[in-house]
Order: C-alpha cells, then structure tokens, then sequence
C-alpha cells in the first residue's frame, strides 16, 4: 500500500508553510506593536505552557487522518494528570507517578477503539460517553479539590536540557518521530489508508478493524505523555477538566490541515496550529483586546479550514 499521494503532500506541506508564515508575522507585528510580547519570559510561556496541547494533537491527528474523533481527550488528560499526582502525592516513586498515567491512557483508548471497530459505534457517540463518564468520575471522585504537596523532582515540564524547557523537547522530538512513522513505516501508511477509503484498504490486506484499535491505543499513551507535561508544569494539579481542552486540540488537527473526513494531514501542521493559537492567544492580551475573542478566532480558521478542504476534494474528484 502506497502511502499519501503527491498531491496530498504537497497540499498538506502548503499548510504547514502558510502556518509558518502567520506565525513569524504575527510575532513581527505583535512585537512591533509591543516589544515584552517577543521577550523570553513571554516566548518561554507561549511555547511551554502550551507544549502539551501540541503534544496531544499528535494523537487527536492520527485519530483524525484514519476517520474518526475523539471529544473525550479533555477529560482523559484531566483524568490523568490527577493520577499522576494522587499517585506521587501519597508516596509512590516519580517514574512510577509519570508512567502509570500513560499506560492508563493507551489501555483506556485502546478499549474505545474496540468499542468503535468492532461494535461499530459511531466515534463521536463513544467519546461522547466517555467524555461524560470521565469528566463525571474525575469530579465525583475528587470533589473538585487541587492537588498540592507536589515534590520537586516531580515537576518534569520544568526541566531543562542545553537551557532548553523539556516541553519543548518532548513537543519537538514526538512531532519530528510521528511524522516520520506516519510517512515512512507501513503502520502510517494504513492510518492513510483506512482514513481514506476502509473498503478499499481491506481489500488491499490491511486490517481495518485492527489498525483503528492501534490508533487509539497510540492515540491514549499520547495523552498520558501530555497528561504529564499539563500536571507537572505548576505546583499544583487542577482535579478538574482544562475547559474546553478537547476543541483546542481537535481545532489544532484541523487547521494544521489533517482533514475532518479523514485520509490527508500531517502531525507538523498540527503543532504548527497549535503554535499559533497559543502565540494568538498571548497576542491578545498584549494588544488589550478580549481574550475571548481567541475562540472566535479559532472558530474563523477551523471553518475555513474544512471549507477549503471540501474543496479541494471536490477537484481532485
């Protein structure tokens, strides 16, 4: 099975360039305007504070690029960073508090996989259910209070290798790895496969059912890395939901030019997207303007984003 055509990659490298361009000039003329939006304290907060969002669009991506969405991944990260910090707060080992929230991740996706592969639920109908059930759990369980005590050797976002934050490494690093496993291993060129046409890669001896459980699963350990990143940047963990996490993350996908209808998209124009966001985000407060006008924003982009994508289909058909 071949993998994504010409013409795709060249669509998907064009996002990916014209992200590019609005990121540099948006720090250009926002830091015309205000040069403390381009210095290290804020460059270092847009880029770390938001280095998990981006982390969990690579997962949200691959979800996306073989057919289907997850709107439950706000609430799994929630879920899992509260482990996290219940699990080293009461005296287990940090490696242990770090790696528990991810293996969690992928067993609790890989399961939604099943429920959507092999029962045949519609993914929209099983996240759903799983957002209510985890979100649910999380608050009853938790009663809504913060977690706190957090030890210092616990705080993994706030390390630094060669003065650069770990964020920022592990955003790097995964981005540069997934994109390389979706380009070149045979397991990425059946997430494009079964995304754009499942009838036509069974037919070809890919197992559809099979695949989209893996992507899940992969799509859960993902989730606990950015769990991780989320409840280890702060000295304490927030035991509720990040409010509206999921759509930010699915906003990423999208506009980073991963099509809604599945097939095409690339995990570098997700944290491109996600890179843009954040820096739209702080902008807004540097120009005083509203920081809700950062969801009118996102919603303009994703909107235009699938517009242009139905378009482009519907030349190439």
């Amino acid at each position: 099975m071949k993998g994504p055509t010409l013409s795709r990659r060249l669509s998907s490298s064009g996002q990916e360039l014209l992200l590019v361009v609005a990121i540099a000039a948006l720090f250009l003329v926002v830091g015309w305007i205000n040069p403390r939006f381009i210095s290290q304290n804020n460059l270092t907060s847009i880029f770390v504070g938001n280095a998990y969002i981006a982390v969990a669009a690579i997962g949200m991506s691959m979800v996306i690029i073989s057919g289907h969405i997850d709107v439950s991944v706000g609430a799994l990260i929630g879920v899992l960073a509260t482990v996290s910090g219940i699990l080293v707060t009461n005296g287990y080992p940090v490696w242990l508090s770090w790696l528990l929230p991810v293996l969690i991740g992928g067993v609790v996706n890989a399961g939604l996989g099943a429920l959507i592969a092999y029962l045949k639920v519609p993914s929209i109908i099983a996240t759903l259910a799983m957002l209510s059930i985890l979100r649910g759990g999380l608050i009853t369980v938790t009663g809504g209070a913060w977690i706190s005590g957090l030890p210092p050797a616990f705080q993994l976002a706030q390390f630094r290798l060669f003065e650069v934050p770990s964020p920022v490494w592990f955003m790097i690093l995964m981005t540069i790895g997934f994109a390389f496993m979706l380009r070149s291993t045979a397991f990425g060129r059946a997430i494009y496969a079964v995304g754009g046409n499942p009838e036509a890669a069974e037919a070809s001896g890919i197992p559809y059912k099979a695949t989209i459980v893996k992507v899940f699963a992969l799509h859960g350990l993902i989730a606990g890395v950015a769990a991780i990143l989320f409840a280890t940047q702060l000295q304490v963990i927030q035991s509720t939901v990040p409010n509206g996490l999921e759509l930010i993350v699915i906003t990423a996908s999208v506009v980073g030019g991963v099509s809604i209808l599945g097939g095409i998209g690339t995990v570098v124009g997700s944290t491109l997207a996600a890179i843009l966001f954040a820096a739209i985000g702080s902008s807004l407060i540097f120009l005083n303007v509203s920081a809700y006008w950062l969801r009118a924003v996102q919603g303009i982009l994703i909107l235009a984003t699938v517009l242009a994508d139905m378009a482009r289909r519907g030349r190439a058909s």
